[in-house]
């Protein structure tokens, strides 16, 4: 029995050291990267059961997913899949303040995930189903796998979580908004930006958006504004947190790192207010250091963000 499920393709991540055009990249950090597992590890790291699902390639890459994610305390139930290679990621950056993500994952592992590969007993003996709309993009049998998941979780009365970390690279705006509006009625937590919440209901202001995906069937709507913090509307009350000042050094993995606190505290039963903030501080914890998920924090590392700064912890 696990408190959450997910799945969805991790990947290898080869990150530049240097600043510039990858071309003259020469030397890279190797680690790994995916939006279900980045939530999964730091669902764990704030105390929680986290059980991550995915194909992996018979290859190293595959045994560094694997082994990352077991020593993060994540219940790993990764498939080998001989026939096909795990995907990659490259990250650079582009200037100090653009980053380039590039992904190589068109046939890979990951993509070929389907529901056969999802146990039914361990999604309805969990107390949530996270799932990001990263997986219907990769292939029509990633897709079904997620319909068959939702299935069985609403049949099994297990909440649903959806993260709508829309991908250009992966589909249009039109075929990632069709998709969305078909599945958002089925789900109990939605995570979007502005943006993102924009492909399922062209409503401007956030309030107003807000509102017009809760009343498509979410119980809980979160709007992330970034650097900005964020907004919950629950049970028909509207609630902001303000942001967290850190340096930023890496966005990316922001909006899982957010995602996973506030699914933490959802699990442990704290108040909207008190899950809003866990989740803007574990945000803000991600984008202080390179990497997608190694800065998520652990619960004693949440009041730092709070503490005056002088720089020096003793």
């Amino acid at each position: 029995m696990t408190e959450l499920v997910t799945f969805g393709e991790t990947m290898a991540l080869f990150a530049a050291r240097r600043t510039g055009p990858l071309r003259f990249a020469r030397d890279f950090d190797l680690g790994l990267g995916g939006a279900e597992s980045n939530v999964a590890i730091g669902v764990a790291r704030l105390g929680h059961d986290a059980t991550w699902v995915g194909r992996v390639g018979a290859d190293e890459f595959g045994d560094l997913i694997r082994a990352t994610l077991a020593g993060e305390g994540v219940d790993v139930r990764a498939i080998p899949d001989p026939g096909a290679p795990t995907g990659l990621m490259i990250k650079g950056r582009r200037t100090a303040d653009l980053i380039d993500v590039r992904y190589y994952r068109k046939d890979s592992a990951g993509s070929r995930l389907s529901a056969a590969d999802l146990d039914p007993a361990l999604i309805a003996s969990a107390r949530v189903l996270h799932v990001s709309a990263i997986t219907p993009a990769l292939s029509a049998s990633a897709r079904e796998a997620v319909r068959h998941a939702i299935a069985t979780a609403r049949a099994a009365g297990v909440p649903i979580s959806l993260d709508v970390n829309y991908r250009k690279a992966l589909w249009t705006p039109e075929e990632a908004g069709a998709w969305l509006r078909e599945t958002v009625g089925d789900v109990d937590v939605l995570f979007a930006t502005e943006a993102e919440g924009r492909l399922i209901a062209d409503i401007e202001g956030a309030e107003e958006l807000a509102k017009a995906l809760a009343a498509l069937g979410p119980r809980h709507v979160l709007v992330k504004f970034g650097a900005e913090g964020a907004m919950e509307l629950s049970g028909g009350v509207v609630r902001r947190a303000s942001p967290y000042r850190v340096t930023e050094v890496d966005s990316v993995g922001a909006g899982d790192a957010f995602a996973a606190g506030w699914l933490a505290d959802w699990l442990a039963g704290a108040d909207p207010d008190q899950r809003l903030s866990t989740a803007c501080a574990a945000g803000a914890f991600a984008v202080t250091s390179q990497g997608d998920w190694e800065s998520l924090p652990r619960r004693a590392d949440l009041d730092l963000l709070s503490r005056p700064a002088d720089g020096v912890s003793r």
